[in-house]
């Protein structure tokens, strides 16, 4: 079991980068879907925040890092 956790542990810079990709373009997707179906300033503002919430996730993913490593 141990083995399989620690394939879910982000341990460097690297891999939080890959993650936080990984969630942005799963955000612009979604952000894409949003202008489609609701056209005008609604779509746009769900679209921004997506593209907002994978800014405040990515930061807290790297603070968190920083802060598993004591920098």
């Amino acid at each position: 079991m141990e083995r399989i956790k620690r394939l879910f542990i982000i341990k460097t810079k690297f891999e939080a980068f890959l993650v936080i990709y990984a969630l942005a373009l799963g955000a612009a997707e979604r952000g894409h879907v949003y202008m489609q179906q609701y056209p005008g300033a609604g779509g746009h503002l769900l679209a921004l925040a997506c593209s907002g919430a994978v800014f405040m996730a990515g930061g807290k993913i790297i603070d968190a890092l920083d802060y598993q490593r004591g920098i």
